[in-house]
């Protein structure tokens, strides 16, 4: 099929509604003027952002909480590397992204151009595929294939980066070109002999559990994660962005594991005598030491990425596949097993160590977040950025389905939380949308407050004040003799009367007595965006803890001087 001559930008935003993309994040620029042309006529709708690092989050908030491709637009030079972040934040976390980058003309590369900047090269690590587009006619190959990339397999960041003249040139697109992809093959099924070894070990199982990452639910793999804990009564763990692949209201949900994970996660993990982990990678912050990691356990990993296959533990069992699809063909070989010792003694860690904070004093973060788990709708998705409040809304924000929890994992980039809230808002228009940030994180993407109000969504923004860089400060309290160095965050605005001047109404809190009033008011709020400024405890620190590089067996409970040497009930 041909059609008639078109540009190459409008033949880059025919591909994008081929592709079913209605928005694109970005900030305009002299390199991708021709593209921003094009959109023009398009029904794609174009979201305008306040900082091209705030446009690459809202893209990844978008596509995490749509499960789609999200796609972002910026312009050469300082525009695509203000990207930076976001891309690896996104690449990190394997979200499916798009970045559409203008360049410099095709006789001015290499030659310190104007806003020239080598994108390609910069960020060939921290992405999934990279092109720089030569001739307008491979556009639309080029498109096919970076949307297939960016969502296919393990999924991740794809950059175009397009020359002007590129982008401004006339030609006849063939659509019906077909992607060139050599070497880029998907896993095939899992055998019957891999699936069978997976069985026979649980069969011999007398302390399983289930560890459920990312993985799982970027494979829509809740279903048959929840059919198996329930059928086979296996508990369930779940790393930091696993949240919502196993709801954790369920009695077998022991919530996130690791250093900051619940004490009855990281006990079942250090007792238990098999672990299975569905869609994660092992990564250092619930491994600790490798080889101290479930020293006793028989490990079965489950992943779509052969890169990760000992990376970081090496398994008794590694079966590469989509989380999915194996666990869906591994439950006709599971056996159900009577677990009663094994799921009493996870009762008694759960009654002897919940997870508790002081309702006495100052206003604490788990106070604030405690509150917002108890009065939040049904249909809440959670962003949060990076620090203290992210490990405590972990901790105390329960996650009933997928794709509800939206944070920076790997990456760990703060200023994220605000705009993936306005990203996901946006894919889900129904749900109430919850940003849970702290006032380091907040104030580095703050001027996103204009694209929220100006795109009238009714997301609430939840600071949790503690005028601390907190995470940084508990490190320096616990490590390093409490010589606190670059963490005091006193001179923070008056954030509701920052709100006010965005047009953004405000709501303030600081005691325990008004917490639940003003938390109701905000969550029914529908007038377009809320911010609420908590102000809350300034020391507080994030209990269970294990300290960087220890095993699970020197997790701190409360304090220091708490440390769980033998836990009550441990077998």
């Amino acid at each position: 099929m041909k059609a008639s001559k078109i540009s190459g930008a409008h033949a880059i935003i025919a591909s994008c509604e081929h592709h079913g993309v209605t928005h694109i994040f970005g900030y305009p620029g002299g390199a991708n003027i021709p593209i921003l042309d094009a959109l023009y006529e398009s029904k794609v709708k174009f979201v305008l952002t306040r900082h091209e690092q705030g446009a690459a989050h809202m893209a990844d908030g978008y596509a995490r909480a749509s499960g789609k491709v999200g796609v972002v637009l910026v312009t050469s030079g300082p525009g695509a590397l203000n990207t930076i972040s976001g891309i690896l934040t996104s690449q990190m976390d394997s979200i499916p992204l798009v970045i559409i980058c203008g360049q410099t003309i095709t006789a001015n590369l290499g030659l310190d151009a104007f806003q020239e900047a080598d994108v390609s090269g910069v960020t060939y690590p921290i992405v999934k595929h990279s092109y720089l587009v030569k001739n307008v006619a491979d556009i639309p190959r080029i498109m096919k294939e970076a949307f297939y990339l960016a969502g296919s397999g393990r999924p991740g960041v794809v950059l175009i980066d397009v020359p002007k003249d590129i982008s401004s040139t006339l030609f006849e697109p063939n659509y019906l070109v077909e992607p060139s992809l050599p070497g880029y093959v998907l896993p095939s099924a899992p055998s019957a002999a891999e699936l069978a070894e997976c069985a026979a070990i649980l069969a011999s199982s007398e302390k399983p559990v289930l560890l459920v990452g990312h993985g799982a639910l970027i494979g829509n793999a809740s279903e048959y994660v929840t059919k198996i804990a329930r059928d086979f009564e296996i508990p369930v763990v779940n790393t930091l962005l696993g949240k919502g692949g196993f709801d954790e209201n369920e009695a077998l949900s022991l919530g996130m594991l690791g250093m900051h994970g619940t004490a009855y996660a990281n006990m079942a993990v250090l007792n238990c005598d098999c672990i299975v982990s569905i869609g994660s990678r092992f990564d250092d912050r619930i491994v600790g030491t490798p080889k101290k990691f479930c020293p006793s356990a028989k490990k079965i990993h489950i992943d779509i990425d052969e890169s990760e296959k000992n990376k970081m533990v090496k398994p008794d069992l590694f079966i590469l596949g989509d989380a999915s699809q194996v666990l869906k063909e591994l439950i006709p070989y599971l056996k159900h097993k009577k677990r009663d010792a094994w799921l009493s003694h996870i009762a008694a860690w759960k009654k002897d160590y919940p997870l508790t904070f002081d309702s006495s004093g100052p206003l604490t973060s788990q106070a604030v977040l405690e509150a917002l788990n108890r009065l939040a709708p049904k249909n809440i998705v959670y962003t949060t950025d990076v620090g203290q409040h992210q490990m405590w809304a972990a901790q105390f924000c329960k996650v009933h389905a997928p794709h509800s929890w939206l944070t920076s994992g790997g990456a760990g980039t703060m200023g994220y939380g605000f705009p993936a809230a306005i990203g996901a808002q946006i894919a889900r228009p129904q749900s109430t949308v919850v940003a849970i940030v702290g006032d380091g994180g907040f104030q580095m993407t703050q001027a996103e407050l204009s694209t929220a109000m100006l795109q009238k969504l009714p997301l609430k923004i939840l600071i949790l004040d503690n005028k601390y860089l907190g995470m940084v400060r508990q490190w320096q309290d616990l490590f390093y003799d409490n010589r606190l160095m670059g963490v005091d965050l006193e001179g923070n605005p008056d954030f509701v009367m920052l709100a006010k001047a965005y047009g953004v109404a405000g709501f303030h809190c600081n005691s325990h007595e008004n917490l639940d009033a003003v938390l109701k008011e905000a969550l029914s709020y529908n007038q377009g965006p809320c911010l609420i400024h908590a102000e809350v405890e300034k020391e507080g620190n994030v209990y269970p803890m294990i300290p960087a590089g220890a095993g699970y067996e020197a997790m701190l409970l409360a304090a220091p001087t708490q440390k769980l040497e033998k836990p009550k009930g441990s077998t």
